[in-house]
C-alpha cells in the first residue's frame, strides 16, 4: 500500500530559555528527516523548553519566542515536511501553551492546551490560560487531532475529535519521569484511542531540567490499541512511521515498527539519576562533578552515577578523613575510586577540625560532630571554586526525611542525584550497577563499587564506633514508614496496621516534620517518585499539626 501520511517522532532534548539553540536543533532535525517525512512532530514547548515557569511572564521573553517561531516559519519554505512546534503564545493579555502546525512558510493550524496541570511539579494554571476545545485539521488528506500532554488524560477532547472523524491523534508531551509512569501513560492512550477510534502518536521530551527528568519513551498505537512503535528511554531518538488507509473504515494502519524493550525498574531509576545529573551539570556550564567519597554506600553510588553521567575524566573524588575515619573506609574509598577511574585525592580535615576546637574549647556533642561535616563542606566548596567542578551532594531520601544530614556540611552541593532515593533503594541500585551498565552510562563495565561498601553497617564516622542504627531504626522499617507518611499520606493508625510500632511511627513523623527547614535549604535533585521533597511536597516549616494528632 502507498503511504498516505509519513510521521516522524522527534524525541529531542531542548534547553529551557535557549531559543537560539532550540531553533537550531529543530531546523537540523527538519533538514535531516524532512525528505522522508510529511509531518515531523516535536515535544511540548520545544521552542522554549519545558517547564519555562515564570519566564513566560516576561513580555520580552514572549516577544523573543514569537521571533524564534517566525524564523522557523520562514525556514519551513525549504522543507517538504510540515512541523508540529509548541511554543508559548501571547494573545492580548492572555498567554497560551500552543501547538502550531507549520508548512510552506505559514501556520496552517494551531491548538491551545486546554487541560492545565496544577499538581506536583506543575504550576501551569498560574502562568497559562486555558484553551478552547480544539478542532481537528486535515493534512495530506488525513484528519488529525492535536492534543498537548494533560489533554490526553481526559476524554472530552478525544470524544470531540471522534465527531470530526479524526483518523490520527497526535499528543505532544513534556511528561516527567516517575517509577511506573509509562504504564499510566499507556493506559490513558488506550482510553483515548477507544474514545476517538483513531490511531495515536505520543511524543515525549527527553532530558533533565532542574529536578525533573523527562524520559522520552515515545510511542505509537493503531486504532485497535496495538503498540506498533516505541522509542528509547532517556535518549534522543527518532522514528518515521508510514501510515496507510485500510480502504474500508478510513482507519490508519501501519506495519510494526521498532519497539524498544522496557527498562527494568532498577535501570530506569538509575538512568533517570544519570540523565538528571548529566544535564544539570553540563546545561549549567560546569566542567564536571566533585564528590566527597567517604567509603560509604551513598557517596559510592553517587560517584558511580557521576561517572556514568559525566565520564570519569570529568569526576573528582576526595576522601577527607579525621581520627574517627576507619582504615576500612580509607581502603574502600580508594578502591572504589580506582574501579571507577576517577581522579582521587586524600585531604585530611584534622587541621581545620583542630582549629575549631581551639576557637570553641567547649565543643562537644552534636556540634562536635557537625563541625567535621561542615569542615568537609568548606573543603569541597573551595575545590569547586578552584577547579570549576560542581559539588555533588550524596544524601538519600531517608536521611533527608528525618534530618540525618548537616546543613552547610554534607548537604553542601549544587545537585543531588540520590535525593529521591530511599536508603533501601540506594542499596538496590548499588547492587544493580555492579551487575549491569546502563545503556546511557559512560562508566566501566563490571563491579564498580566494592562489595564491602555494600555489606558493612552504614556510619557517618563522626564519633567512635558510630553506626546509623544508633539513632535510626533499620532502614527497611524506616523506609516503609516514610513511604506511608510521604507518598501515601497515611495516618498513624493505618500505618500501625502494617505491623509498625506506634511510638516509632510518631517519632518518625516528628523527625519528618522538624527537618522541613533543612530540606528547604537543600540543593535540587532528581525526582523519582510521585512525592519528591520540594515542589511535590510543600509543607509548612512552622507546623504543630503533629501535636494535635499525638494527643
Amino acid at each position: 500500500m502507498n503511504a498516505v501520511l509519513r510521521t516522524t517522532l522527534a524525541q529531542i532534548n531542548p534547553i529551557v530559555g535557549d531559543l537560539r539553540g532550540n531553533v537550531a536543533r529543530i531546523l537540523k532535525t527538519a533538514a535531516d528527516h524532512g525528505a522522508d517525512s510529511d509531518l515531523i512532530i516535536f515535544p511540548e514547548l520545544v521552542l522554549c523548553g519545558y517547564p519555562p515557569e515564570d519566564l513566560v511572564l516576561k513580555p520580552f521573553f514572549l516577544e523573543q519566542c514569537a521571533n524564534a517561531l517566525d524564523e522557523i516559519i520562514t525556514a519551513s519554505k525549504s522543507f517538504a515536511a510540515a512541523l508540529v512546534i509548541s511554543a508559548p503564545e501571547l494573545d492580548g493579555k492572555a498567554i497560551y501553551n500552543t501547538a502550531y502546525v507549520i508548512a510552506d512558510g505559514a501556520i496552517i493550524h494551531k491548538s491551545r492546551k486546554k487541560h492545565l496541570p496544577n499538581y506536583g511539579v506543575f504550576d501551569e494554571k498560574r502562568i497559562f490560560n486555558e484553551g478552547a476545545l480544539p478542532d481537528a485539521f486535515t493534512y495530506k488528506g488525513v484528519n488529525v487531532g492535536l492534543m498537548t500532554c494533560e489533554d490526553m488524560w481526559f476524554s472530552d477532547i478525544a470524544t470531540h475529535f471522534k465527531s470530526q472523524q479524526v483518523q490520527l491523534l497526535v499528543v505532544i508531551n513534556a511528561s516527567p519521569y516517575e517509577v511506573a509512569k509509562h504504564d499510566v501513560r499507556t493506559h490513558h492512550a488506550l482510553q483515548r484511542v477507544q474514545d476517538s477510534g483513531a490511531a495515536l502518536i505520543y511524543i515525549n521530551q527527553v532530558g533533565g531540567q532542574d529536578e525533573v527528568v523527562f524520559d522520552g519513551s515515545s510511542f505509537a498505537m493503531q486504532s485497535n490499541g496495538q503498540m506498533i512503535g516505541k522509542l528509547k528511554a532517556f535518549e534522543e531518538d527518532f522514528e518515521t512511521i508510514s501510515w496507510h488507509s485500510d480502504n474500508n473504515h478510513g482507519h490508519l494502519v501501519t506495519e510494526a515498527h521498532r519497539i524498544e524493550a522496557d527498562l527494568s525498574a532498577e535501570e530506569s531509576m538509575y538512568s533517570a539519576c544519570v540523565l538528571g545529573l548529566r544535564d544539570y551539570v553540563f546545561k549549567n556550564g560546569f566542567k564536571g562533578g566533585l564528590i566527597g567519597l567517604s567509603g560509604g554506600v551513598d557517596s559510592a553510588l553517587a560517584a558511580a552515577i557521576a561517572v556514568d553521567a559525566l565520564d570519569a575524566l570529568n569526576v573528582r573524588c576526595v576522601m577527607m578523613p579525621t581520627e574517627y575515619t576507619s582504615q576500612m573506609s580509607l581502603d574502600d574509598a580508594a578502591e572504589c575510586a580506582e574501579k571507577l577511574g576517577v581522579v582521587y585525592e586524600n585531604i585530611g580535615i584534622t587541621p581545620a577540625f583542630d582549629a575549631f576546637k581551639q576557637m570553641i574549647p567547649d565543643l562537644h556533642g552534636v556540634a562536635h560532630e557537625n563541625i567535621q561535616s561542615r569542615s568537609r563542606g568548606v573543603t569541597l566548596m573551595a575545590l569547586s571554586n578552584m577547579h570549576g567542578y560542581m559539588v555533588i551532594s550524596t544524601g538519600n531520601k531517608s536521611e533527608m526525611a528525618v534530618g540525618y544530614a548537616t546543613l552547610y556540611g554534607d548537604m553542601c552541593g549544587g545537585f543531588n542525584p540520590l535525593k529521591d532515593l530511599y536508603k533501601t533503594e540506594v542499596y538496590t541500585l548499588t547492587k544493580w550497577r555492579n551487575a549491569h551498565k546502563p545503556a546511557i552510562g559512560l562508566g566501566p563495565e563490571g563491579m564498580v563499587i566494592p562489595e564491602r561498601i555494600i555489606t558493612r553497617p552504614p556510619s557517618a564516622e563522626l564519633r567512635p564506633d558510630q553506626t546509623d542504627q544508633d539513632s535510626l531504626p533499620d532502614y527497611d522499617v524506616l523506609d516503609d514508614v516514610l513511604r506511608c507518611l510521604v507518598e501515601r499520606d497515611m495516618s498513624i493508625e493505618a500505618i500501625t496496621r502494617r505491623g509498625h510500632d506506634k511510638a516509632l511511627i510518631e517519632r518518625v513523623w516528628r523527625l519528618l516534620d522538624i527537618a522541613e527547614y533543612k530540606r528547604r535549604q537543600a540543593c535540587p535533585g532528581v525526582k523519582i517518585t510521585s512525592r519528591a521533597f520540594g515542589r511535590d511536597r510543600r509543607y509548612p516549616i512552622t507546623n504543630k499539626f503533629f501535636n494535635t494528632v499525638a494527643d
